[in-house]
């Protein structure tokens, strides 16, 4: 019985080494002067140089990295939203059922540093957050780096403040209807124009906040379920350590 299993593993093993092997023989590895028949394609289409010619006239983004995260592979930014979603239902399940108030807080009272932070800090670094997501379409940031940012400040509070709780109900309905927001949007584009989160709204002037589309406005979902999700998840494992 040992034997067979070995055996099926080494067999497992090898088809899965040839299959790697044979993927990443295919791949150039932008050796230009290399000039084989699977490069074909890779010749005609330069997508570096094509999304830096055509990226800014095409979407509206002056952020040439947007305009590739949310233009061009927005299907994929979706899919990462929808990891860290399955991250912070997975770690609501292993806490699920696990008693929090036990009638004794545990934790150290902060430093007067901290505390002060918690006090004064959390609001800007709040409004921080918010101009990150806002403005990621113009510069360097976006909709993951502004709700990180706004997560943060949630943990300040926990750390600082012990006594001050963010509302879990108000993080849950921001996180549903922010990622129902996405979802809507790229349902209309898929609508009007046959392509899942095609841009259906005027790309305005470049370098102006209010242009690139639905960029902004996915950005704005993408940043608040963000936040809500990492608030939640800071939430979910202070709650634990007391």
């Amino acid at each position: 019985m040992r034997t067979m299993r070995s055996l099926i593993s080494v067999v497992v093993l090898a088809v899965v080494g040839v299959g790697l092997a044979l993927s990443v023989c295919r791949v150039p590895f932008g050796a230009d002067e290399v000039r084989l028949p699977w490069d074909q394609a890779r010749d005609r289409v330069n997508f570096g140089s094509y999304y830096d010619d055509k990226g800014l006239r095409q979407t509206g983004a002056s952020n040439i990295v947007t305009s590739v995260v949310l233009g061009y592979r927005g299907l994929d930014t979706l899919g990462e939203v929808t990891v860290l979603f399955i991250a912070a239902l997975g770690l609501a399940l292993v806490l699920f059922g696990r008693a929090h108030d036990s009638g004794e807080d545990r934790r150290e009272p902060a430093s007067l540093v901290v505390f002060s932070g918690c006090r004064f800090l959390f609001p800007l670094i709040v409004l921080f957050g918010t101009y990150i997501f806002l403005h990621g379409h113009l510069t360097p940031g976006g909709g993951f780096q502004g709700g990180a940012i706004i997560a943060s400040g949630i943990l300040l509070v926990y750390l600082g403040c012990p006594a001050r709780r963010v509302k879990r109900p108000w993080l849950t309905v921001v996180e549903s209807l922010s990622g129902l927001a996405f979802v809507v949007i790229g349902l209309i584009g898929l609508g009007i124009g046959g392509a899942f989160l095609l841009n259906f709204l005027p790309t305005g002037s470049a370098y102006r906040l209010i242009s690139a589309g639905i960029m902004p406005v996915i950005y704005v979902a993408i940043g608040l379920k963000v936040g809500a999700e990492l608030g939640g998840i800071v939430d979910g494992l202070a709650g634990d350590g007391k």
